[in-house]
């Protein structure tokens, strides 16, 4: 099992990660990535595949249930372990596989991960992490992005990203644009910048980010900022800040 630990605070962590190390090899657990929020988790997801989250509940930005709701069918199995027993019933209704109290206790740890062991054996569960394992697998071509997994109503396409125009942040989520088409992603702007080769894309303000080959015009506009027009007629603000980056 591919482990995700969540939790603000790294002590916390560092203890899951050990408890981990100790279990019974037969469970075949191991820890793949960390985060110290929701907002980090949802970007963890995407890259690592993860099959179980343990997940802390109360965490600044995006705390354990808004990541359950961001993350909505593509939450993996979550394990919420907190220091607070008053959320039990709002995390069963989450659909957790088990509500652990910290310090979390090696028996219950080692029982909470042999049930999700059990669940991810067989059925949608284990179908869905192949999915995932898959999109993380073919979605990149050594160091960069080659293609991006996006969703429509029916639909699961792999966008080439020579085809994609502009990405625009939304909180926990992106709005790909591509030929006149939106597709909307649960990544952070910022992990998708660090993933796109900076020859191809340009992160123009906090919010946009756009493909060099869909600009059309450059302008100045005014206190050192630019603004930008694409060939679909889109205009947008170059922030002399990024520019200055560039």
């Amino acid at each position: 099992m591919r482990l995700l630990l969540v939790d603000d605070e790294a002590p916390a962590r560092a203890r899951l990660r050990r408890l981990v190390g100790e279990l019974d090899p037969s469970l075949d657990a191991q820890v793949v990535a960390e985060a110290e929020d929701g907002e980090v988790a949802v970007d963890a997801i995407a890259s690592h595949a993860p099959d179980v989250v343990l997940l802390d509940i109360r965490m600044p930005r995006l705390d354990g249930f808004g990541l359950v709701q961001a993350m909505g069918e593509e939450m993996p199995l979550t394990i919420f372990c907190t220091a607070f027993d008053e959320h039990a019933l709002a995390a069963f209704d989450a659909r957790a596989v088990d509500y652990l109290l910290k310090p979390v206790q090696p028996e219950r740890l080692a029982a909470a991960l042999a049930r999700a062991h059990k669940l991810l054996s067989g059925g949608v569960a284990k179908r869905h992490r192949g999915m995932r394992a898959i999109a993380a697998a073919i979605e990149s071509e050594g160091s960069f992005l080659a293609r991006i997994l996006v969703h429509d109503e029916t639909r699961a396409y792999l966008l080439p990203v020579d085809r994609v125009d502009h990405i625009r942040a939304d909180r926990n989520y992106c709005d790909i644009r591509s030929g006149g088409r939106t597709f909307r992603v649960r990544r952070t702007l910022t992990s998708l910048a660090a993933r796109l080769d900076p020859k191809q894309f340009l992160r123009i303000n906090k919010s946009d980010l756009v493909r060099v080959d869909a600009m059309r015009e450059i302008h100045p506009w005014s206190h050192g900022d630019y603004r930008v027009v694409l060939h679909d007629g889109t205009t947008l603000s170059w922030s002399r800040r990024f520019k200055q980056e560039l």
